[in-house]
C-alpha cells in the first residue's frame, strides 16, 4: 500500500488507570509499532479514557484524581491525551458506548476538517523530504480501535462481564489491538473463542518482549506501605499521589462490599 494510502487510526484505551503506570503508556507506544510497520496504518492519535467511580471496582478512588494523574502523565506526549467525558457519566458506560461516543466526535471532527494529526517525537524511519510530502488519503474513514492488554482480551469468557453484542461490536465494526507478553497464550485464545474467531482479521497481537509486569494493584500496596514508586510510575504522578495522600488503606476498602457494575447489570438482565 503507498504511502499516502495508509490508513489513519486513533486509539482508545479505557480502564480504571488507579493509577496510570508507566506500562499504560508504553502499551500506546508498542500499538502504534505495531500498526505503522505493517505498512497500512498511520496512528494519529492515542485516547486514554478513565471509567467512571459509578464502574464500583475494589479500591477504586475518585475519578477526578485517575483523570488528573492521567493528565499529568501525558502532558510530556506529543499524540496521547486524555479524555474525561466517560470518567463524568452518572452511570457505569459500556465500553462499546464509550467507542461510539468517541467515533463520532472523529467523524464530526473530521467532517470539519478538525482531526489533530500530530507529529511523532520519535524519529521516523522515513527521510525527512519523504515525510514532508506526505499527503494523507481523506478518502479512507479513520478509524477507532480499542486498545487493551491481554487480560481483557480474556475477560471477554467471564460470565456477565460483557454482552456478546458489544464484544462483537467492538471487534467487528472498531477493531482491537492487544499487548501480550511472552508466556501469555492471546492466539490460543482467540482461536478458541467462535466470536473472537470469526472477527481475527480485526484482532491485532503484540507481543511484549521486554518483561514488564507492573501492576497498578501492587502499586497501590507499595504506596499504602510507605515504599517507593518512582521510576514505576510518570514523576509528575508519583508527585501527585504524595500531595493528595491517594491509597490508603482506608481506599482500598472502598466498594468492597459493592458488586462490579457490568456484574450487576447483565446478571440482572437474565433473570
Amino acid at each position: 500500500m503507498a504511502l499516502q494510502e495508509r490508513i489513519r487510526v486513533v486509539l482508545l484505551a479505557c480502564g480504571s488507570f488507579n493509577p496510570i503506570t508507566n506500562m499504560h503508556l508504553r502499551m500506546f507506544e508498542l500499538a502504534r509499532d505495531h500498526l505503522e510497520d505493517t505498512g497500512r496504518y498511520r496512528v494519529v492519535k492515542g485516547l486514554i479514557s478513565p471509567v467512571g467511580d459509578a464502574y464500583k471496582k475494589k479500591g477504586l478512588i475518585e475519578a477526578c484524581h485517575r483523570v488528573e494523574m492521567a493528565r499529568l502523565a501525558t502532558e510530556t506526549s506529543s499524540w496521547i491525551s486524555v479524555d474525561d467525558w466517560e470518567s463524568q457519566q452518572p452511570e457505569w458506560v459500556e465500553t462499546a458506548k464509550v467507542m461510539r461516543h468517541h467515533h463520532a466526535e472523529l467523524s464530526s471532527a473530521e467532517n470539519h476538517d478538525e482531526v489533530d494529526t500530530v507529529k511523532f517525537a520519535k524519529k521516523r524511519r522515513l527521510e525527512e523530504n519523504e515525510e514532508s510530502s506526505i499527503i494523507h488519503n481523506r478518502s479512507e474513514p479513520m478509524q477507532l480501535k480499542l486498545l487493551c492488554g491481554a487480560d481483557v482480551l480474556e475477560s471477554f469468557s467471564v460470565p456477565n462481564l460483557w454482552k456478546e453484542e458489544d464484544i462483537v461490536e467492538i471487534i467487528g465494526r472498531f477493531g482491537l489491538v492487544c499487548i501480550t507478553r511472552s508466556g501469555c497464550d492471546a492466539e490460543k485464545f482467540v482461536y478458541e473463542s467462535d466470536v473472537l474467531h470469526k472477527h481475527r482479521k480485526n484482532i491485532h497481537i503484540v507481543r511484549e518482549w521486554v518483561r514488564n509486569d507492573i501492576s497498578a494493584t501492587h502499586v497501590r500496596r507499595a504506596v499504602r506501605r510507605g515504599h517507593s514508586v518512582r521510576y514505576v510510575l510518570p514523576e509528575p504522578v508519583v508527585r501527585y499521589i504524595q500531595e493528595q495522600h491517594l491509597y490508603s488503606a482506608e481506599s482500598e476498602q472502598k466498594n468492597t462490599d459493592v458488586i462490579l457494575a457490568p456484574l450487576q447489570r447483565y446478571a440482572g438482565s437474565t433473570e
